[in-house]
């Protein structure tokens, strides 16, 4: 993408979110577009803590309050989707490069692996025509335990497994 596609982008969802709030009777002031734009130069999946920490190292003056008011906002106008990752902590990513995707989400160590199966779009679309429903976005999370921690987690059951041999008693 070049500058300026960037720069009509960032304009498209400034104006985006500027309708959301107007239609529901908010501003959109300084702090709220600040956040804004933190939230899509922020690389990946991210919690609310991390969210502030970058902005503080940005140099913002932004309290944990506003960006706790805002991220809603912003799930809300579409510009963020919302997860629940592996230890019940809420994450966060931009919809600005987003395709629809999915989540591989590890129990054990929170690893989340984005991937994209085109089997699963065309089955999601043909379920939504079916039923005469018109989705927004998809959101699929498969949870389990990823490749390294099913090694340790087998490693640590064989050992547990294993009879107390004769010369230990």
């Amino acid at each position: 993408m070049n500058s300026d596609e960037d720069t009509t982008t960032a304009d498209n969802f400034t104006q985006q979110f500027e309708d959301f709030l107007k239609s529901s009777g908010l501003r959109l002031t300084q702090k709220r577009m600040d956040v804004l734009n933190q939230v899509f130069a922020y690389p990946g999946h991210f919690q609310t803590e991390d969210l502030l920490v970058q902005m503080r190292q940005n140099g913002y003056n932004v309290s944990r309050p506003t960006i706790y008011r805002t991220l809603p906002l912003l799930v809300r106008s579409g510009l963020l989707t919302e997860f629940i990752d592996a230890q019940k902590n809420t994450r966060y990513e931009s919809i600005h490069s987003l395709k629809e995707h999915a989540h591989l989400i590890c129990l054990r160590c929170g690893q989340i692996v984005e991937f994209k199966e085109p089997q699963i779009d065309a089955l999601q679309k043909a379920v939504c025509e079916a039923h005469q429903f018109k989705p927004v976005r998809f959101r699929n999370e498969i949870i389990g335990h990823c490749s390294e921690c099913q090694a340790e987690l087998e490693a640590t059951a064989s050992t547990e497994a294993e009879p107390p041999d004769a010369t230990d008693s």
